[in-house]
Protein backbone atom coordinates (compact mmCIF):
# COMPACT_ATOMS: atom_id res chain seq x y z
CA UNK A 1 0.00 0.00 0.00
CA UNK A 2 1.21 3.52 -0.73
CA UNK A 3 1.34 6.46 1.62
CA UNK A 4 0.06 9.97 0.95
CA UNK A 5 3.33 10.86 -0.76
CA UNK A 6 3.12 7.80 -3.01
CA UNK A 7 5.95 5.90 -1.34
CA UNK A 8 5.46 2.30 -0.37
CA UNK A 9 4.52 1.77 3.24
CA UNK A 10 4.84 -1.54 5.05
CA UNK A 11 1.71 -2.42 6.96
CA UNK A 12 2.24 -4.51 10.04
CA UNK A 13 0.73 -4.83 13.40
CA UNK A 14 1.10 -6.69 16.63
CA UNK A 15 0.45 -10.41 16.45
CA UNK A 16 -3.15 -11.59 16.33
CA UNK A 17 -2.47 -15.29 16.75
CA UNK A 18 -4.40 -17.11 19.46
CA UNK A 19 -7.68 -15.24 19.01
CA UNK A 20 -8.66 -11.73 19.94
CA UNK A 21 -7.72 -12.07 23.64
CA UNK A 22 -4.01 -12.07 22.89
CA UNK A 23 -0.96 -10.76 24.72
CA UNK A 24 -1.41 -7.20 23.49
CA UNK A 25 -5.07 -6.98 24.43
CA UNK A 26 -4.33 -8.43 27.87
CA UNK A 27 -1.30 -6.17 28.32
CA UNK A 28 -3.19 -3.02 27.46
CA UNK A 29 -6.04 -4.08 29.74
CA UNK A 30 -3.64 -4.51 32.69
CA UNK A 31 -1.92 -1.22 31.84
CA UNK A 32 -5.17 0.71 31.80
CA UNK A 33 -6.37 -0.96 35.00
CA UNK A 34 -3.27 0.29 36.84
CA UNK A 35 -3.35 3.72 35.21
CA UNK A 36 -6.99 4.36 36.07
CA UNK A 37 -6.47 2.95 39.56
CA UNK A 38 -4.06 5.79 40.27
CA UNK A 39 -6.03 8.37 38.30
CA UNK A 40 -9.34 7.68 40.00
CA UNK A 41 -7.80 7.51 43.47
CA UNK A 42 -7.03 11.18 42.99
CA UNK A 43 -10.15 12.13 41.03
CA UNK A 44 -12.59 10.75 43.62
CA UNK A 45 -11.23 12.96 46.41
CA UNK A 46 -10.09 15.99 44.41
CA UNK A 47 -13.35 18.03 44.79
CA UNK A 48 -13.29 17.56 48.57
CA UNK A 49 -9.56 18.39 48.72
CA UNK A 50 -10.15 21.62 46.79
CA UNK A 51 -12.88 22.55 49.27
CA UNK A 52 -10.56 21.86 52.21
CA UNK A 53 -7.78 24.10 50.86
CA UNK A 54 -10.23 26.83 49.89
CA UNK A 55 -10.33 26.56 46.09
CA UNK A 56 -13.77 27.62 44.76
CA UNK A 57 -15.93 25.01 43.06
CA UNK A 58 -16.00 26.95 39.78
CA UNK A 59 -12.23 26.49 39.48
CA UNK A 60 -12.69 22.74 39.06
CA UNK A 61 -14.38 23.15 35.68
CA UNK A 62 -11.65 25.53 34.49
CA UNK A 63 -8.88 23.16 35.66
CA UNK A 64 -10.46 20.22 33.88
CA UNK A 65 -11.09 22.29 30.76
CA UNK A 66 -7.52 23.60 30.48
CA UNK A 67 -6.08 20.12 31.04
CA UNK A 68 -8.42 18.73 28.37
CA UNK A 69 -7.27 21.42 25.95
CA UNK A 70 -3.62 20.48 26.42
CA UNK A 71 -4.51 16.84 25.85
CA UNK A 72 -6.42 17.61 22.67
CA UNK A 73 -3.62 19.68 21.14
CA UNK A 74 -0.99 16.93 21.54
CA UNK A 75 -3.14 13.99 20.35
CA UNK A 76 -3.09 14.92 16.71
CA UNK A 77 0.63 15.66 16.68
CA UNK A 78 1.43 12.40 18.44
CA UNK A 79 -0.64 10.40 15.96
CA UNK A 80 0.99 12.07 12.96
CA UNK A 81 4.52 11.73 14.35
CA UNK A 82 4.21 8.01 15.01
CA UNK A 83 2.65 7.38 11.59
CA UNK A 84 5.74 9.15 10.24
CA UNK A 85 8.38 7.21 12.21
CA UNK A 86 6.61 3.85 12.00
CA UNK A 87 6.41 2.91 15.69
CA UNK A 88 4.38 3.96 18.76
CA UNK A 89 5.23 1.88 21.81
CA UNK A 90 8.03 3.98 23.33
CA UNK A 91 5.94 7.15 23.28
CA UNK A 92 3.02 5.26 24.86
CA UNK A 93 5.26 4.16 27.74
CA UNK A 94 6.38 7.77 28.27
CA UNK A 95 2.78 8.97 28.26
CA UNK A 96 1.75 6.43 30.89
CA UNK A 97 4.74 7.43 33.04
CA UNK A 98 3.85 11.14 32.93
CA UNK A 99 0.25 10.37 33.83
CA UNK A 100 1.40 8.04 36.60
CA UNK A 101 3.50 10.63 38.43
CA UNK A 102 1.24 13.64 37.86
CA UNK A 103 -1.24 13.11 40.72
CA UNK A 104 1.52 13.15 43.31
CA UNK A 105 1.96 16.86 42.56
CA UNK A 106 -1.42 17.51 44.25
CA UNK A 107 0.16 16.50 47.56
CA UNK A 108 2.15 19.75 47.59
CA UNK A 109 -0.66 22.08 46.52
CA UNK A 110 -1.67 25.02 48.73
CA UNK A 111 -4.02 26.42 46.06
CA UNK A 112 -5.15 25.87 42.48
CA UNK A 113 -1.83 26.42 40.54
CA UNK A 114 -0.19 23.10 41.48
CA UNK A 115 -3.49 21.28 40.99
CA UNK A 116 -3.66 22.75 37.50
CA UNK A 117 -0.02 21.79 36.85
CA UNK A 118 -0.56 18.20 37.97
CA UNK A 119 -3.78 17.82 36.01
CA UNK A 120 -2.22 19.34 32.89
CA UNK A 121 0.87 17.11 33.08
CA UNK A 122 -1.33 14.05 33.51
CA UNK A 123 -3.55 14.95 30.58
CA UNK A 124 -0.51 15.76 28.42
CA UNK A 125 0.68 12.20 29.04
CA UNK A 126 -2.81 10.90 28.40
CA UNK A 127 -3.00 12.90 25.17
CA UNK A 128 0.19 11.52 23.64
CA UNK A 129 -0.52 7.92 24.62
CA UNK A 130 -4.25 7.61 23.84
CA UNK A 131 -4.42 7.61 20.01
CA UNK A 132 -1.20 5.57 19.78
CA UNK A 133 -2.45 2.89 22.16
CA UNK A 134 -5.77 2.71 20.30
CA UNK A 135 -3.95 2.32 16.98
CA UNK A 136 -1.83 -0.53 18.39
CA UNK A 137 -4.96 -2.14 19.83
CA UNK A 138 -6.84 -1.87 16.53
CA UNK A 139 -3.95 -3.55 14.71
CA UNK A 140 -3.68 -6.34 17.30
CA UNK A 141 -6.98 -8.06 16.41
CA UNK A 142 -9.03 -8.92 13.37
CA UNK A 143 -11.66 -6.54 12.05
CA UNK A 144 -14.42 -8.87 13.21
CA UNK A 145 -13.24 -8.80 16.86
CA UNK A 146 -12.52 -5.10 17.16
CA UNK A 147 -15.53 -4.27 19.33
CA UNK A 148 -14.68 -7.03 21.80
CA UNK A 149 -11.06 -5.89 22.04
CA UNK A 150 -11.95 -2.26 22.66
CA UNK A 151 -14.69 -3.30 25.07
CA UNK A 152 -12.31 -5.55 27.01
CA UNK A 153 -9.75 -2.76 27.18
CA UNK A 154 -12.32 -0.29 28.51
CA UNK A 155 -13.48 -2.88 31.03
CA UNK A 156 -9.93 -3.22 32.37
CA UNK A 157 -9.59 0.54 32.35
CA UNK A 158 -12.75 0.92 34.36
CA UNK A 159 -12.01 -1.89 36.80
CA UNK A 160 -9.11 0.29 37.87
CA UNK A 161 -11.57 3.15 38.13
CA UNK A 162 -13.58 1.05 40.60
CA UNK A 163 -10.60 0.02 42.69
CA UNK A 164 -9.13 3.53 42.79
CA UNK A 165 -12.00 5.39 44.50
CA UNK A 166 -12.53 2.50 46.92
CA UNK A 167 -8.86 2.73 47.89
CA UNK A 168 -9.17 6.49 48.27
CA UNK A 169 -12.24 6.28 50.51
CA UNK A 170 -10.71 3.50 52.62
CA UNK A 171 -7.39 5.32 52.99
CA UNK A 172 -9.14 8.54 54.00
CA UNK A 173 -10.99 6.64 56.71
CA UNK A 174 -7.75 5.07 57.97
CA UNK A 175 -5.85 8.35 57.89
CA UNK A 176 -8.40 10.52 59.67
CA UNK A 177 -6.87 12.06 62.77
CA UNK A 178 -3.28 11.50 61.61
CA UNK A 179 -2.69 14.97 60.19
CA UNK A 180 -1.64 16.87 63.32
CA UNK A 181 -4.61 19.19 62.96
CA UNK A 182 -4.24 19.64 59.19
CA UNK A 183 -7.46 18.41 57.53
CA UNK A 184 -5.72 18.24 54.15
CA UNK A 185 -2.99 15.83 55.32
CA UNK A 186 -4.93 12.58 54.63
CA UNK A 187 -5.69 13.76 51.09
CA UNK A 188 -2.03 14.54 50.46
CA UNK A 189 -0.98 11.05 51.56
CA UNK A 190 -3.47 9.46 49.16
CA UNK A 191 -2.13 11.58 46.30
CA UNK A 192 1.41 10.36 46.98
CA UNK A 193 0.27 6.74 47.04
CA UNK A 194 -1.07 7.08 43.49
CA UNK A 195 2.56 6.73 42.36
CA UNK A 196 2.42 2.96 42.96
CA UNK A 197 -0.23 2.02 40.38
CA UNK A 198 0.70 4.98 38.18
CA UNK A 199 4.33 3.99 37.62
CA UNK A 200 3.22 0.35 37.46
CA UNK A 201 1.09 1.13 34.40
CA UNK A 202 4.12 2.34 32.44
CA UNK A 203 6.06 -0.78 33.40
CA UNK A 204 3.16 -3.04 32.38
CA UNK A 205 2.88 -1.50 28.92
CA UNK A 206 6.62 -1.66 28.39
CA UNK A 207 6.90 -5.31 29.43
CA UNK A 208 3.66 -6.83 28.11
CA UNK A 209 2.80 -5.07 24.84
CA UNK A 210 4.57 -6.02 21.62
CA UNK A 211 4.72 -3.95 18.45
CA UNK A 212 5.97 -4.82 15.00
CA UNK A 213 7.44 -1.66 13.63
CA UNK A 214 6.38 -0.44 10.21
CA UNK A 215 8.69 1.13 7.67
CA UNK A 216 9.07 4.87 8.37
CA UNK A 217 7.04 7.16 6.12
CA UNK A 218 8.87 10.47 6.48
CA UNK A 219 7.00 11.95 3.54
CA UNK A 220 3.59 11.72 5.21
CA UNK A 221 1.95 15.15 5.48
CA UNK A 222 -0.38 15.92 8.36
CA UNK A 223 -2.98 18.07 6.64
CA UNK A 224 -2.85 16.14 3.39
CA UNK A 225 -3.53 12.93 5.33
CA UNK A 226 -6.40 14.54 7.24
CA UNK A 227 -7.96 15.75 3.98
CA UNK A 228 -7.59 12.25 2.52
CA UNK A 229 -9.38 10.52 5.41
CA UNK A 230 -12.64 8.90 4.27
CA UNK A 231 -15.57 11.27 3.92
CA UNK A 232 -17.78 8.98 6.01
CA UNK A 233 -15.32 9.31 8.90
CA UNK A 234 -15.17 13.10 8.66
CA UNK A 235 -18.97 13.37 8.59
CA UNK A 236 -19.28 11.03 11.57
CA UNK A 237 -16.88 13.26 13.53
CA UNK A 238 -19.42 16.10 13.31
CA UNK A 239 -21.80 14.20 15.58
CA UNK A 240 -18.95 13.22 17.90
CA UNK A 241 -17.95 16.87 18.21
CA UNK A 242 -21.46 18.16 18.85
CA UNK A 243 -21.98 15.56 21.57
CA UNK A 244 -18.57 16.37 23.00
CA UNK A 245 -19.33 20.03 23.71
CA UNK A 246 -21.85 18.82 26.28
CA UNK A 247 -19.89 15.86 27.64
CA UNK A 248 -18.50 17.48 30.80
CA UNK A 249 -15.89 15.99 33.16
CA UNK A 250 -17.52 13.57 35.59
CA UNK A 251 -15.77 15.08 38.58
CA UNK A 252 -18.64 17.56 38.30
CA UNK A 253 -21.05 14.70 39.05
CA UNK A 254 -19.25 14.15 42.35
CA UNK A 255 -19.45 17.88 43.06
CA UNK A 256 -23.17 17.89 42.22
CA UNK A 257 -23.91 14.96 44.52
CA UNK A 258 -21.88 16.55 47.31
CA UNK A 259 -23.78 19.82 47.05
CA UNK A 260 -27.16 18.11 46.87
CA UNK A 261 -26.52 15.84 49.85
CA UNK A 262 -24.67 18.28 52.15
CA UNK A 263 -27.81 19.88 53.69
CA UNK A 264 -29.01 16.50 54.91
CA UNK A 265 -25.78 14.67 55.68
CA UNK A 266 -23.00 17.25 56.18
CA UNK A 267 -20.11 17.95 53.85
CA UNK A 268 -17.84 15.03 54.89
CA UNK A 269 -20.52 12.35 54.60
CA UNK A 270 -21.81 13.93 51.39
CA UNK A 271 -18.31 13.85 49.86
CA UNK A 272 -17.91 10.18 50.82
CA UNK A 273 -21.31 9.31 49.35
CA UNK A 274 -20.44 11.18 46.15
CA UNK A 275 -17.20 9.20 45.84
CA UNK A 276 -19.04 5.92 46.42
CA UNK A 277 -21.65 6.83 43.80
CA UNK A 278 -18.72 7.41 41.45
CA UNK A 279 -17.52 3.90 42.24
CA UNK A 280 -20.91 2.53 41.21
CA UNK A 281 -20.70 4.58 38.02
CA UNK A 282 -17.34 2.95 37.31
CA UNK A 283 -18.66 -0.54 38.12
CA UNK A 284 -21.38 -0.08 35.50
CA UNK A 285 -18.82 1.37 33.11
CA UNK A 286 -16.58 -1.67 33.56
CA UNK A 287 -19.42 -4.17 33.41
CA UNK A 288 -21.05 -2.70 30.31
CA UNK A 289 -17.96 -2.02 28.18
CA UNK A 290 -17.27 -5.56 26.95
CA UNK A 291 -20.94 -6.55 26.32
CA UNK A 292 -21.52 -3.33 24.39
CA UNK A 293 -18.40 -3.88 22.30
CA UNK A 294 -19.23 -7.53 21.67
CA UNK A 295 -22.82 -6.69 20.71
CA UNK A 296 -21.54 -4.15 18.19
CA UNK A 297 -19.43 -6.89 16.54
CA UNK A 298 -22.47 -9.03 15.70
CA UNK A 299 -23.11 -9.39 11.96
CA UNK A 300 -26.36 -7.91 10.66
CA UNK A 301 -27.95 -11.37 10.34
CA UNK A 302 -27.71 -11.87 14.12
CA UNK A 303 -28.95 -8.45 15.16
CA UNK A 304 -32.59 -7.64 15.85
CA UNK A 305 -34.13 -6.50 12.57
CA UNK A 306 -30.57 -6.14 11.29
CA UNK A 307 -30.39 -2.54 12.55
CA UNK A 308 -28.63 -2.44 15.92
CA UNK A 309 -25.04 -2.09 14.79
CA UNK A 310 -22.13 -0.12 16.19
CA UNK A 311 -23.57 3.20 15.08
CA UNK A 312 -27.01 2.47 16.50
CA UNK A 313 -25.64 1.43 19.89
CA UNK A 314 -23.50 4.57 20.00
CA UNK A 315 -26.57 6.71 19.32
CA UNK A 316 -28.35 5.04 22.26
CA UNK A 317 -25.31 5.79 24.40
CA UNK A 318 -25.46 9.46 23.45
CA UNK A 319 -29.15 9.56 24.34
CA UNK A 320 -28.32 8.05 27.75
CA UNK A 321 -25.81 10.89 28.25
CA UNK A 322 -28.49 13.49 27.57
CA UNK A 323 -30.84 11.74 30.02
CA UNK A 324 -28.13 11.77 32.70
CA UNK A 325 -27.71 15.52 32.43
CA UNK A 326 -31.49 16.00 32.37
CA UNK A 327 -31.74 13.99 35.58
CA UNK A 328 -29.40 16.43 37.33
CA UNK A 329 -31.46 19.35 36.02
CA UNK A 330 -34.45 17.84 37.82
CA UNK A 331 -32.39 17.10 40.93
CA UNK A 332 -31.42 20.75 41.38
CA UNK A 333 -34.66 22.30 40.09
CA UNK A 334 -37.02 20.11 42.11
CA UNK A 335 -34.72 19.29 45.04
CA UNK A 336 -34.70 15.58 44.22
CA UNK A 337 -31.90 14.76 46.67
CA UNK A 338 -32.66 11.16 47.57
CA UNK A 339 -29.48 9.03 47.44
CA UNK A 340 -31.22 6.30 45.44
CA UNK A 341 -32.18 8.79 42.72
CA UNK A 342 -28.64 10.15 42.49
CA UNK A 343 -27.26 6.61 42.43
CA UNK A 344 -29.47 5.90 39.42
CA UNK A 345 -28.06 8.91 37.58
CA UNK A 346 -24.48 7.86 38.29
CA UNK A 347 -25.35 4.36 37.01
CA UNK A 348 -26.76 5.77 33.77
CA UNK A 349 -23.60 7.86 33.40
CA UNK A 350 -21.50 4.69 33.61
CA UNK A 351 -23.47 3.03 30.83
CA UNK A 352 -23.28 5.95 28.43
CA UNK A 353 -19.54 6.38 28.98
CA UNK A 354 -19.07 2.66 28.29
CA UNK A 355 -20.82 2.99 24.94
CA UNK A 356 -18.94 6.17 24.05
CA UNK A 357 -15.46 4.90 24.91
CA UNK A 358 -15.86 1.37 23.53
CA UNK A 359 -17.47 2.32 20.24
CA UNK A 360 -15.91 5.61 19.16
CA UNK A 361 -12.50 3.94 18.91
CA UNK A 362 -13.87 0.86 17.18
CA UNK A 363 -15.79 2.99 14.66
CA UNK A 364 -12.65 4.99 13.90
CA UNK A 365 -10.83 1.78 13.01
CA UNK A 366 -13.83 0.65 10.92
CA UNK A 367 -14.04 3.91 8.98
CA UNK A 368 -10.27 4.32 8.43
CA UNK A 369 -9.05 0.93 7.16
CA UNK A 370 -5.57 2.12 6.10
CA UNK A 371 -3.18 1.19 8.92
CA UNK A 372 -0.53 3.72 7.89
CA UNK A 373 -2.86 6.66 8.66
CA UNK A 374 -4.64 5.27 11.71
CA UNK A 375 -2.45 7.17 14.15
CA UNK A 376 -3.59 10.43 12.59
CA UNK A 377 -7.21 9.23 12.49
CA UNK A 378 -7.19 8.40 16.20
CA UNK A 379 -5.41 11.71 16.81
CA UNK A 380 -8.19 13.57 14.99
CA UNK A 381 -10.79 11.74 17.07
CA UNK A 382 -8.88 12.60 20.24
CA UNK A 383 -8.58 16.24 19.21
CA UNK A 384 -12.30 16.52 18.47
CA UNK A 385 -13.10 14.93 21.83
CA UNK A 386 -10.53 17.10 23.59
CA UNK A 387 -11.90 20.33 22.16
CA UNK A 388 -15.38 19.16 23.12
CA UNK A 389 -14.23 18.33 26.65
CA UNK A 390 -12.65 21.77 26.96
CA UNK A 391 -15.80 23.53 25.81
CA UNK A 392 -18.05 21.34 27.95
CA UNK A 393 -16.05 21.61 31.17
CA UNK A 394 -15.49 25.37 30.88
CA UNK A 395 -19.04 26.21 29.81
CA UNK A 396 -20.68 23.93 32.36
CA UNK A 397 -18.41 25.33 35.08
CA UNK A 398 -19.12 28.94 34.08
CA UNK A 399 -22.87 28.38 33.85
CA UNK A 400 -22.77 26.65 37.23
CA UNK A 401 -20.99 29.61 38.85
CA UNK A 402 -22.66 32.48 36.98
CA UNK A 403 -26.22 31.19 36.65
CA UNK A 404 -27.03 27.91 38.39
CA UNK A 405 -26.38 24.16 38.25
CA UNK A 406 -29.76 23.85 36.50
CA UNK A 407 -28.54 26.00 33.60
CA UNK A 408 -25.24 24.10 33.46
CA UNK A 409 -26.80 20.66 33.18
CA UNK A 410 -29.56 21.88 30.83
CA UNK A 411 -26.89 23.09 28.40
CA UNK A 412 -25.08 19.73 28.66
CA UNK A 413 -28.30 17.79 28.02
CA UNK A 414 -29.15 19.87 24.94
CA UNK A 415 -25.67 19.49 23.40
CA UNK A 416 -25.54 15.73 23.96
CA UNK A 417 -29.03 15.25 22.52
CA UNK A 418 -28.03 17.31 19.49
CA UNK A 419 -24.98 15.06 18.97
CA UNK A 420 -27.24 12.00 18.91
CA UNK A 421 -29.51 13.66 16.35
CA UNK A 422 -26.57 14.55 14.10
CA UNK A 423 -25.33 10.95 14.05
CA UNK A 424 -28.85 9.76 13.25
CA UNK A 425 -29.12 12.18 10.33
CA UNK A 426 -25.54 12.36 9.01
CA UNK A 427 -24.49 9.13 7.31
Amino acid sequence: MKGIDGNAVAISSAPTEGGWLNRNVMGMGVTSLLSDWGHEMATAILPAFLAVIGVPAAALGAIEGIADAVSSFVKLGAGWYTDRIGHRKGICVGGYFLTGISKAIFAFAAGWPLVLLGRTLGWFGRGIRGPLRDAILAESVSDQARGKAFGFHRAGDTLGAVIGPLCAVGLLALLQGHGAGDPSAPFRTVFLLTLIPGVGSALAFGLMVQERRRAPNHGIRLWATIRSLPRAYRRWLVGVGVFGIGDFAHTLLILAATQLLTPAYGVVAAAQMGALFYVVRNVLYAGASYPIGALSDLPASRRQAGRLGRRGILILGYVAGALTATGFVLAFALSWRHPAYLLGLFSLAGIYIAAEDALEGAMTADLVPAAESRGIAFGVLGTVNGIGDLAASVLVGLLWAAVSPVAAFAYAAAAMAAGAVVIVRVR
